[in-house]
């Protein structure tokens, strides 16, 4: 850091297993992703290059090697892998990762309906070669998925082979562990919480207010993804107090007791 300032919060070093962060990549160029390393290297542990945009994004293999030198974790956006599990073609879609050299992918049913067995076979499958991340919630609004289902759901997935699991917001933040206002579902979360570690959840919030939320529930080194990458530097200052939405969150109490409104 460029200077010293007491009574920040100790976030972990990469790598690392909490306080991660996920940010999407929706398509940009080769130069901008070289300009985001640059700037972010020791901020990020995932990128995913969401949905389908890996299908037409120029120089493709070398934005993923620039990715890989920074010690990112690269992934394609799990709507892709649906994209080729829905047409029968599983194997071609490992024949993809090798291509591209990934050893990280993603396995989710959000778009289509898979059965819950089918979708933990293929976690197991994949999980033989790679670094699996599996999604659960559906990106249909309306669509409500019970707490105890949510959480067998996580539960069977990380024993099937998930490294973590993601929990399914959309990059608009607005259906599965949000109301479609983008407020959190506190009830489901809390359940949630109450069963499957925090450590092995990803939680999508890609809006500042559910990034804030989160901060504050479960602490600064919360695992958070679907980060804009123009967003990610001001998510860091959420998580060490170097922001008003969380100034008073991490200081001493007498500062708070004096200094606070």
């Amino acid at each position: 850091m460029n200077f010293e300032l007491p009574f920040l919060p100790k976030r972990p070093k990469k790598p690392r297993k909490e306080g991660m962060t996920m940010v999407m990549d929706k398509g940009l160029s080769l130069r901008e992703a070289e300009n985001f390393v640059e700037q972010n290297t020791e901020l990020v542990d995932y990128i995913k290059l969401g949905f389908g945009t890996s299908y037409m994004t120029k120089n493709l293999k070398e934005k993923i090697d620039i990715y890989h030198k920074a010690g990112f974790h690269v992934y394609l956006g799990g709507t892709l892998f649906e994209a080729f599990l829905v047409r029968g073609m599983v194997d071609e879609y490992k024949k993809l990762l090798e291509k591209f050299g990934l050893k990280t992918m993603e396995v989710s049913d959000g778009s289509m309906f898979i059965p819950h067995e089918e979708k933990c076979a293929l976690i197991n499958k994949f999980s033989k070669d790679y670094e699996v991340l599996s999604e659960v919630g559906s990106k249909q609004e309306g669509y409500l998925i019970s707490p105890s289902k949510w959480i067998s759901m996580m539960t069977t997935e990380l024993e099937a082979g998930s490294s973590k699991v993601i929990a399914e917001a959309r990059e608009s933040g607005t259906v599965g562990i949000y109301r479609p206002n983008g407020s959190a579902h506190t009830l489901l979360i809390n359940k949630i919480l109450n069963k499957v570690k925090a450590e092995n959840i990803l939680w999508e919030a890609p809006q500042k207010s559910q990034q804030v939320w989160f901060i504050r529930h479960l602490g600064p080194n919360v695992n958070l993804g679907n980060i804009a990458p123009d967003d990610l530097i001001p998510l860091e200052t959420l998580r060490l107090g170097l922001r008003g939405d969380t100034f008073f969150e991490f200081l001493p109490e007498e500062m708070v007791t004096k200094f606070s409104s």
